[in-house]
């Protein structure tokens, strides 16, 4: 996911003035006549009201961010979304704090932020509002758009590891590979390119083409017959499996150079399959996909 203040969100719209609430908030005050009742939800779990919302949004944002929920009490996105957004607020060991806004009771606020349908979420950082969606997200992306509102405002958080990933890891390990494959796929059909699940989605078919196999045995068949197409992309994954990922990148790159045809895009193919085993991080993967792109072009 991208920076929140580098997409096209809702704001695009027009600019949402805070300042204009900012600067009416003690008249405001002064027509209230009994304080709102706080939700007592944790020190980062909080209702908010047009009179609190200088104190609790916009000063509180300079120093954390805050992630407005605009909710309607009694309905249905309210009752199943917000416990999440509460639950993942928790989780976040204070790193941000989640403000609820009763819209029925603060209507200045929904005309604010162009309210025309909940849910209603808006990310404040720095005093300015800097995204915002309009719908329930599975709790996959939820997590991708607060860790990108926590990047955007300079917020350094340890992510816990992912329950979903560790249990595809742990069905690998078992060599339960088909547990593992399905494992993966269930997490990029949730989250798409996920680079941890290709990874491993990768790590599983690259284990499917080795076993059983000699790896002295194809190492030689493969040094005995460099024009063997398929002899030198198993010579690549033992590589690959016992550590020597830069012969295998450079062994493909050189059979790319010198092969033809459909068999040069099955070797392409093989190749890219690999770079996915190590993960797009990898300096070496880097390095031969420069080589890759030199070859082919």
């Amino acid at each position: 996911m991208t920076d929140p203040r580098q997409s096209q969100s809702i704001f695009t719209r027009g600019a949402v003035d805070l300042g204009a609430l900012a600067r009416s908030n003690a008249a405001a005050a002064q027509r209230a006549t009994t304080p709102a009742p706080a939700a007592a939800a944790g020190a980062n779990v909080f209702d908010v009201t047009e009179a609190s919302f200088q104190d609790d949004v916009i000063q509180r944002s300079l120093t954390m961010p805050v992630v407005l929920d605009f909710y309607v009490e009694m309905s249905a996105p309210h009752q199943q979304f917000s416990p999440l957004l509460a639950q993942l607020a928790a989780e976040g060991g204070g790193a941000w704090a989640l403000a609820r806004v009763d819209i029925e009771a603060n209507p200045r606020l929904a005309q604010m932020f162009r309210i025309q349908n909940i849910p209603f979420v808006v990310a404040v950082v720095g005093g300015q509002p800097v995204d915002a969606f309009n719908q329930m997200l599975p709790e996959p992306q939820l997590r991708q758009w607060i860790d990108a509102v926590l990047k955007a405002a300079g917020v350094e958080v340890e992510q816990p590891e992912d329950p979903r990933l560790l249990a595809a890891d742990d069905a690998m390990a078992d060599g339960d590979l088909d547990a593992a494959e399905a494992a993966y796929r269930k997490i990029l059909d949730e989250t798409p390119a996920d680079a941890v699940a290709e990874s491993g989605l990768a790590q599983v078919g690259l284990l499917r083409r080795v076993d059983g196999v000699d790896f002295a045995g194809a190492l030689s068949a493969a040094q005995a017959a460099p024009a063997d197409v398929p002899a030198q992309l198993l010579a690549a994954d033992v590589e690959v499996l016992t550590g020597e990922a830069d012969k295998a990148y450079t062994r493909l790159v050189d059979l790319i150079r010198r092969t033809p045809g459909d068999e040069r895009e099955t070797v392409r193919k093989h190749l890219v399959s690999l770079f996915a085993v190590a993960g797009p991080d990898d300096p070496a993967v880097a390095k031969a996909r420069r080589a890759l792109a030199s070859a082919l072009f």
